[in-house]
């Protein structure tokens, strides 16, 4: 079915006065052409192209008409012999995108070309994130070491394509990222903390108790304001980065937390588990504005960074139960 995004830069029915009027309408377009299931989606930093990590081994770049009216294209991105879990874009260079793998490796590609750089790592890469003038790139993996597996961060210059940092940990750690300024450091644990250190000399500055059970991932607000925490005990809580003080919690979900995303205005939060839907509430009184259904438990929701509009992926499965490997879009005006 063809669909368009409102032409305003804000996204859809932009102007609308209630916060949830503007979600009513809209509906969700499938992108198929992955194998097996999907990981992980991140748009780049212009959101013209949106990059599709897979445990079919590859990763896809799409271009996407934020309004949706022209043919959408893709390419493959083939070299890793192992799940891709996580991918990112680099915040300054919108054809510039990392992709981490089981296979203990991590690739930065052109995504006009297809072409990459290898940087082989000492574990099976689940989690990545840059730093946002692009110059550092964190992987969180996990190492088989006597018997037993640990979890380690490594820290990669991106210009020498060179690890210049590494540490390992005595709990499990998730979802990593820094915050704008790129002085800060936050790594969730499996221990319901999230630790937090300074950046580049990674001492430590405290240990936020976030939640009663693991923090699984962490999303920034691009105004640079929040941070906001994803939970086994299925809830969300909202952070004041600078005071490092929780504000308020969302708690509409009743399975693990597994993705969250701030809106590019800062003004909404969209979050996902095993729940049968994605909520997106309004950050400023966190109440729930709209439920986006889903069949599968999620892997991984992110926002545009210029429109309204949301990609997700998750645990799909075909009417013969197998991998669809397919991943969404809401925001665009159904016709």
């Amino acid at each position: 079915m063809e669909g368009r995004e409102d032409d305003k830069k804000g996204g859809a029915a932009a102007g609308s006065s209630a916060p949830g009027s503007r979600f009513k309408n809209l509906v969700s377009r499938e992108y198929y052409s992955h194998k097996k299931k999907v990981h992980s989606v991140a748009w780049n930093c212009t959101g013209t192209k949106l990059a599709s990590g897979s445990i079919d081994h590859t990763a896809r770049v799409w271009s996407i008409d934020p309004h949706g009216h022209s043919k959408v294209k893709d390419i493959e991105l083939k070299g890793h012999t192992d799940s891709v879990d996580q991918l990112c874009w680099d915040p300054k260079h919108p054809e510039t995108v990392a992709t981490a793998a089981a296979d203990k490796t991590i690739r930065l590609w052109d995504a006009r070309s297809g072409k990459c750089q290898v940087v082989e790592l000492s574990g099976e890469n689940i989690n990545i994130t840059y730093k946002h003038d692009g110059t550092h790139i964190a992987v969180g993996n996990k190492v088989y070491n006597n018997r037993t597996w640990e979890d380690e961060l490594t820290i990669v210059d991106v210009r020498k394509l060179k690890a210049i940092h590494k540490q390992k940990f005595p709990y499990e750690i998730n979802e990593i990222a820094w915050n704008k300024t790129g002085d800060m450091f936050f790594i969730t644990t499996g221990l319901g903390f999230v630790e937090v250190v300074n950046y580049p000399s990674l001492d430590v500055v405290c240990k936020l108790n976030a939640h009663t059970a693991g923090c699984y991932c962490i999303a920034m607000d691009p105004l640079d304001r929040y941070f906001a925490v994803g939970s086994a005990d299925s809830l969300v809580s909202l952070w004041d980065v600078k005071e490092l003080l929780c504000i308020k919690t969302f708690t509409k979900l009743e399975w693990p937390v597994r993705t969250v995303s701030f809106s590019h205005s800062g003004e909404f939060l969209a979050y996902a588990s095993e729940d049968p839907f994605i909520d997106i509430a309004n950050i400023q009184t966190g109440r729930s504005i709209h439920q986006i259904p889903s069949k599968a438990a999620m892997n991984s929701v992110e926002w545009n960074p210029k429109y309204n509009l949301l990609a997700y992926a998750g645990d799909d499965k075909n009417k013969y139960q197998a991998d669809d490997g397919v991943f969404r879009i809401f925001g665009f005006e159904s016709t």
